[in-house]
């Protein structure tokens, strides 16, 4: 079994700290100019650490119950391709993918198709 990529190690350990609703160990994962988008808006959604620490502070890690389910994990080069269950939020159950785009620094971009 090999060894997992970079791109992927830093994925996974953004998404145990989420499952944690451990905002530190979360946002470490991103580098500082990160850009959040929303699809299919072409417009980030979240620009910049900063942002990103205010909205899972404000919209996140404060629900109790909030779970990310990994249901499979593409990887090639440095882009994770996660699709992901999400629990815990006000409206049930949230089906996405999630597209993470990595440096040597973290996490710099991330693409989120919503299942709706």
């Amino acid at each position: 079994m090999s060894h997992p990529s970079h791109a992927e190690a830093v994925v996974q350990r953004q998404l145990l700290a989420y499952n944690r609703r451990d905002l530190d160990a979360f946002t470490r994962e991103f580098t500082d100019d990160v850009l959040i988008y929303r699809m299919p808006k072409s417009e980030p959604s979240l620009s910049g650490k900063a942002a990103l620490t205010a909205y899972y502070r404000d919209n996140r890690f404060n629900a109790p119950d909030l779970h990310a389910e990994l249901v499979s994990r593409m990887v090639v080069g440095n882009k994770v391709v996660d699709h992901e269950r999400i629990t815990g939020l006000s409206d049930g159950v949230t089906e996405l993918i999630a597209v993470y785009e990595t440096t040597a620094a973290g996490i710099s971009k991330a693409w989120f198709f919503s299942g709706e």
